[in-house]
């Protein structure tokens, strides 16, 4: 009897002893949304959540109806595509599935149990068997270490894509906002482009004016309403495209209201160093790359053994019960079942995994030397983005209103025409549409910034706006 008991606690304390080490490569959805709040806490502000239940469900919806009750900033616009969003909701769950595959591995198979009935003459054979994988429980540690590393690398993943996200809607919102401001831009231009046209018209009707000066206040006009009707298509197209990423229905995208501005230029522009000093801190590409050659590198270590065989371990016992002298007798056993490499030594296996670990430390050198290139490349779109968004504010359309209010008086003293006046408004408008584009600009380079410095750069390209007036201007 006491025998039997340590039987029993033996294979008590095996059966424990394989839960724990099957237990231990797990992850859990809300370990996985924490660490993105924790890495990217200044794109998610702690705020990031998967809404699993029905009343998760309907809390988001309310809170996303409060921020719609009011136009939103950047801010604020950040906060309803984290509540709203089913792109983003979709990332998350596919995060939360990428993280469990990754865990799986470094599990241990469920045994098998066989059960068996046969019959001779008067004889009954009963056979149970129970296999599992020997070489599985060996290479636990091995395989345990893959599994880490893999869940490391879905997890940066995630961190990734949501940093992506949050970055496309920042631009989005700055494309949106400064679309609005060139349309109200664009609606004066035009009115006032209406105006001299409507009076040179006149004028020439009255023997004032010769064609080529009528010709030109009318081919302003025209120029105006093309830029009045691209205008309003781009009001649409940056709206839509902030709509999507938010993730608005119907009703929400109706109640879309957005500032009748952007924001005013900072202070200062940040500094380089402080820019690199956070960049040194935490940079997910070279972190992503690191965890990929760790587990291609422990990968590499287990096929080494996987791919030359398997082993299969299984314990039996067999009863046979004799029914014409009514008897009985048990036979108790164990069996090694080994894979022969005969035909195939894992050969190509091998050198496959020798590729791919080989692949990883190539690409996590070409992303150590991208990194600081492609964070001086941002860095240098927005302090150039900066510079000229200050330069316009600060000299150019200063410059252009001192002109403006100088002609103005000008004009009171019967000095200069009114077409003289109109003319000098033409070339305001370059300069004006020079500044704003500028502006936005600079928070489109601000949001990319903010990318490359945890990294994940995005495209820094800078689109520059003339102000010089242009060869028909030029005439009058």
């Amino acid at each position: 009897m006491m025998r039997l008991r340590a039987t029993h606690a033996k294979w008590a304390l095996s059966a424990l002893g394989l839960a724990v080490l099957t237990g231990c490569a797990s992850v859990s959805l809300d370990q996985n949304i924490n660490r993105v709040n924790v890495e990217a806490g200044s794109f998610t502000e702690g705020k990031l959540a998967l809404a699993r239940t029905q009343e998760e469900s309907d809390q988001r919806a309310q809170a996303a109806q409060a921020l719609l009750a009011q136009p939103l900033g950047q801010k604020e616009t950040v906060q309803l595509a984290l509540v709203n969003s089913p792109s983003l909701q979709a990332l998350l769950a596919q995060g939360w599935a990428e993280s469990a595959d990754a865990a799986q591995v470094g599990r241990i198979a469920n045994p098998i149990f066989s059960f068996e009935r046969m019959t001779a003459g008067t004889e009954l054979d009963l056979g149970r068997a129970l296999s599992f994988g020997l070489l599985d429980l060996l290479t636990l540690p091995t395989r345990y270490g893959v599994a880490t590393r893999r869940i490391e690398q879905s997890q940066l993943r995630l961190t990734g894509n949501v940093v992506d996200q949050v970055t496309g809607v920042r631009q989005a919102w700055v494309r949106a906002v400064a679309a609005q401001q060139e349309f109200q831009y664009a609606k004066q231009v035009y009115d006032s482009a209406e105006a001299g046209a409507e009076l040179a018209r006149r004028m020439q009707g009255v023997g004032n004016f010769n064609r080529i000066t009528r010709a030109r206040e009318q081919a302003f006009y025209a120029d105006a309403a093309t830029r009045l009707s691209t205008a309003q298509h781009q009001v649409t197209a940056s709206r839509e495209e902030l709509v999507r990423l938010l993730g608005l229905d119907e009703s929400q995208a109706q109640a879309l209201k957005l500032p009748e501005r952007l924001p005013d230029l900072p202070k200062q522009a940040l500094d380089p160093q402080a820019v690199g000093s956070l960049a040194t801190k935490a940079r997910l590409d070279i972190r992503l790359a690191q965890a990929a050659l760790d587990g291609a590198a422990k990968a590499q270590g287990l096929n080494m053994v996987t791919s030359f065989t398997d082993i299969e371990l299984t314990g039996r016992r067999n009863t046979t019960f004799d029914n014409a002298e009514g008897t009985r007798s048990t036979a108790r056993g164990w069996e090694v079942a080994v894979r022969l490499p005969i035909f195939d030594w894992g050969g190509m296996q091998r050198d496959a995994m020798n590729a791919r670990t080989l692949a990883a430390a190539n690409q996590l050198e070409a992303t150590a030397r991208a990194a600081g290139s492609s964070l001086r490349e941002s860095y240098s779109a927005y302090r150039t983005a900066y510079d000229v968004a200050r330069h316009y504010r600060d000299e150019v359309v200063p410059v252009r209103k001192v002109i403006a209010e100088e002609n103005q008086l000008r004009y009171n003293g019967m000095l200069i025409s009114a077409f003289e006046l109109l003319a000098d408004a033409r070339d305001q408008v370059g300069a004006v549409t020079a500044a704003l584009n500028a502006q936005q600009q600079f928070w489109l380079a601000d949001a990319a910034l903010q990318a490359s410095v945890i990294g994940r750069p995005t495209n820094t390209s800078l689109s520059v706006t003339s102000s010089a007036p242009s060869g028909g201007d030029a005439g009058h």
